[in-house]
């Protein structure tokens, strides 16, 4: 999503290819994009650049919103069968591919049943346009209605060290109990967790934190004793918050897969290092000690898009 979407400057689509296929050399094998972002132009950036290794990566994208295909303008939720199938079709050609590994519903439509939305993705399976079934944001009992129609492949959920409304809203349990990956997005708290923000950090006018509760001078003020906790913890083993962040993440479960998003290549491989962070079921338990006493400050979206999670 961030090398040309919801940040401030996007990345030369040459530089974006080159990143992406960066990645790839460095033993990345899935990659994660959706007919909103840009819109559309994210597609064609990742269907270019993984192109010449089509056969060894997963890709994944996402529909759900009604997008005007003249102007770009996202006129809200849409999950129709017909338009599912519409979607598809077009994030194919812009892929550039014959199959979507992964397609999920970006967000839950409450004027669509989700029996309905799963037969929909269910026919493009079975057609072989589709391999895999997803949804994102989904309310737990939503997501045990779709898998007894369809079965759900992962769900792709924000989670991290500051957002762990997985835990107790069901969606772990849900995951475990019926075989389900889940896909953690913005691992790295939208680059908060990184260390390299504070309140002092100036977000560009087209920067979509900008509009973020958490990301507000106070609340980045507030939130530094998570950054603070996770130096101290890197600073232990001998390496950085953000490979901290992502280590945790990956030691939570094997079926727990973070996507960490950047438009660096020092940074990818400083993520692709977190791989080799090893946290000893007593660091968790410190971890887990440890962030118990730090109150997060501000919702991690405003309420409108608040209010289109968790359906």
């Amino acid at each position: 999503m961030g090398l040309n979407f919801s940040y401030s400057h996007a990345l030369p689509d040459d530089d974006s290819i080159r990143l992406i296929r960066d990645a790839f050399d460095r033993g990345v094998t899935f990659f994660d994009t959706a007919e909103v972002y840009g819109p559309f132009t994210n597609e064609v950036l990742v269907g270019k650049a993984l192109a010449p290794v089509r056969d060894q990566v997963v890709i994944a994208t996402k529909f759900g919103f009604d997008i005007d295909a003249a102007t770009g303008q996202n006129k809200g939720l849409n999950s129709r069968p017909a338009h599912i199938r519409a979607v598809a079709e077009a994030s194919l050609r812009r892929l550039g591919t014959d199959t979507i590994d992964l397609l999920y519903q970006h967000r839950v439509d409450p004027e669509v049943p989700i029996e309905d939305v799963a037969g929909a993705v269910g026919d493009l399976i079975a057609e072989g346009k589709v391999r895999h079934f997803g949804l994102s944001e989904p309310g737990a009992q939503t997501v045990r209605r779709a898998h007894a129609v369809q079965p759900v492949a992962a769900l792709q959920n924000e989670y991290s060290l500051w957002t762990r409304g997985p835990e107790t809203n069901g969606i772990l349990d849900a995951c475990r109990e019926l075989g389900i990956g889940l896909v953690a997005y913005s691992p790295l708290g939208k680059g908060f967790l990184t260390g390299a923000m504070g309140k002092d950090t100036r977000i560009g006018d087209n920067d979509f934190r900008r509009n973020l509760p958490r990301f507000s001078p106070e609340a980045m003020a507030a939130n530094q004793a998570m950054v603070e906790l996770l130096k101290e913890i890197a600073a232990a083993k001998h390496a950085t918050p953000a490979q901290i962040a992502l280590a945790w993440l990956l030691a939570r479960e094997p079926w727990i897969v973070p996507i960490p998003g950047t438009t660096k290549l020092h940074r990818l491989e400083e993520n692709l290092g977190a791989a080799t962070v090893e946290l000893s079921a007593a660091d968790l338990a410190d971890i887990e000690k440890a962030t118990a006493t730090i109150r997060i400050e501000g919702e991690r979206y405003p309420p409108h898009l608040m209010a289109i999670t968790g359906r």
